[in-house]
């Protein structure tokens, strides 16, 4: 891994000393580093757009939250990158690395030491009046939910074209086995490990509390119309971009040729981040 690209967090000029420091110890080694271009001008160096640097480089290192390593992984998408995330953030649930371990970290995927952990991404497409009018690639989750003074809303949902349920509630979230920890976590889903094959549909406070999660193979191929009348409901695609549905309007969800590759440093052990991280089965 020779071309490394560094992309970080929008607005993040918090430690630059430490990307110069580490920039240099990367150049030291002969590596060849490609830096995103608003990185770039806040170190004084020459840059390149984000969008081009998954064609570029053999590696990514990403400084920044789990909402970063979000917009890489759909920017990587069908081109193989490794991505390697570094948090300085909060929570950094899929950013592992802290910024005191990424000398030691980058160290190990250089000699060879990190193992590759792919994970499922969902691709979701949007159909108004009969036509396809919208595809998106997300690696956490897709969501259909209401506003604020929204009523609840009817999600006519089906399997395969068999006809599950419709869902009366707030919303509904079909999530990855990497975004159980996101939103539908916090929704009463339940967590999963990132690398099975496998989607998860996680209803949004539902009207009626025998609509429980459901945990489907991520061959399946889900399909989600907005059954009642509404002007305040909307698709969110990773929590971080989306637009308004209208009535019978659909939403086709099916897991992705592209898989996300993160690299795991050696020792790393899932259960224990999840303990860490969210106080699992704390007391």
């Amino acid at each position: 891994m020779k071309r490394i690209g560094i992309i970080c967090k929008r607005g993040w000029i918090e430690a630059p000393e430490l990307l110069v420091n580490f920039i240099q110890w990367l150049r030291d080694r002969k590596h060849e580093v490609f830096l995103e271009h608003q990185t770039a001008i806040s170190l004084n160096e020459s840059g390149i757009p984000r969008e081009q640097i998954p064609s570029l480089v053999d590696l990514i290192i990403v400084f920044g939250g789990d909402g970063t390593i979000l917009g890489v992984a759909r920017l990587v998408g069908r081109k193989h990158i490794p991505i390697l995330g570094v948090n300085i953030g909060g929570l950094g649930f899929i950013t592992e690395i802290n910024k005191d371990e990424i000398f030691q970290a980058v160290e190990s995927v250089l000699s060879g030491k990190c193992t590759i952990e792919e994970r499922i991404m969902l691709n979701a497409r949007v159909y108004k009046n009969g036509e396809r009018t919208s595809d998106f690639l997300v690696l956490n989750d897709v969501v259909i939910n209401k506003g604020a003074l929204a009523r609840i809303i009817d999600l006519e949902t089906y399997v395969n074209k068999n006809y599950l349920t419709t869902f009366k509630s707030d919303g509904l979230i079909i999530s990855s086995p990497t975004g159980s920890t996101a939103y539908s976590l916090s929704a009463g889903g339940p967590i999963l490990y990132p690398t099975l094959d496998c989607i998860i549909l996680t209803p949004i406070c539902p009207h009626t509390l025998t609509n429980r999660p459901i945990v489907l193979p991520a061959s399946f191929i889900i399909e989600v119309m907005l059954a009642s009348e509404s002007e305040d409901v909307y698709l969110t695609l990773d929590g971080q971009s989306g637009f308004s549905l209208k009535k019978d309007d659909r939403v086709e969800i099916m897991k992705s040729e592209c898989k996300t590759q993160f690299l795991i440093p050696s020792g790393r052990d899932y259960f224990q981040v999840i303990r860490k991280k969210l106080k699992w089965g704390g007391r």
